[in-house]
């Protein structure tokens, strides 16, 4: 894995971030949107003939009916960030894996010189815990170079190519782990929007559709009425209209 996909991973996130982001256009969760579409189309279907007149076509229901479906298939945001925790999971994972295999040779180190020697300062491990997973990395990298540029001095220690391979390999799996979590959480981002998106353009044409149900059954028939809308109206005139239904 190249090192400056890593740069390219934070240079995209950064223009994603932004971005504006896709603003929802209903205030109730989606899994009630669907219900509501589901519904509204239920209605739409038995009042078939009254929509005809406002060109309101059978196609075109049909068509609001497989949107529906579309959006029902699409993962939620559970599943996305579940994804994302198993990933994360296993880049900590990756991170103990590197730590420990710096450690391994930092004891072999600390054993001729002081952590306040120049020959150990050179490597860099110092408040090891406390790096970003970049800082970590690079860490990773410049132990193992900087350990063949001292062979000479440590070859005696124990380090040999077996101790530097168990870094280099560690750090490996730890920048591929790093980009996995970066896609998951771009996969996450682009799910997230993706799901707006439609469920805005399902919304849109619930609208529509509810408006015309209104309109046909307005000062006509008020439980037909009802059926159209989409929010309930204040307590006082919710009361008024379940005693006009139930009189």
């Amino acid at each position: 894995m190249k090192s400056g996909y890593i740069c390219n991973e934070l240079i995209f996130k950064a223009v994603q971030m932004r971005k504006q982001s896709t603003n929802r256009q209903y205030n109730f969760p989606d899994a009630d949107l669907y219900l509501k579409c589901l519904d509204a189309i239920r209605f739409a279907h038995r009042d078939k003939d009254h929509f005809n007149h406002y060109g309101y076509s059978q196609d075109r229901l049909k068509g609001f009916m497989n949107q529906c479906e579309k959006f029902k298939a699409l993962p939620d945001d559970d599943e996305m960030v579940g994804d994302q925790m198993i990933v994360t999971d296993k880049k900590y994972d990756s991170a103990e894996q590197l730590k420990s295999a710096i450690r391994s040779l930092m004891t072999r180190i600390e054993t001729r010189y002081s952590n306040r020697s120049g020959r150990y300062r050179k490597f860099g491990t110092a408040k090891m815990g406390d790096m970003t997973d970049a800082q970590l990395l690079f860490c990773g990298r410049r132990v193992v170079r900087v350990a063949r540029q001292q062979i000479d001095f440590i070859a005696d220690l124990g380090v040999n190519e077996n101790v530097l391979k168990r870094i280099s390999d560690a750090a490996k799996d730890f920048e591929n782990a790093m980009n996995i979590q970066q896609d998951k959480v771009a996969d996450r981002d682009i799910s997230v929007e993706r799901r707006i998106e439609q469920g805005n353009a399902l919304y849109q044409e619930l609208v529509v559709l509810c408006n015309i149900g209104k309109d046909i059954w307005n000062n006509r028939d008020a439980q037909k009425y009802e059926q159209y809308c989409l929010y309930e109206s204040n307590n006082e005139q919710k009361k008024a209209r379940k005693a006009k239904l139930d009189a």
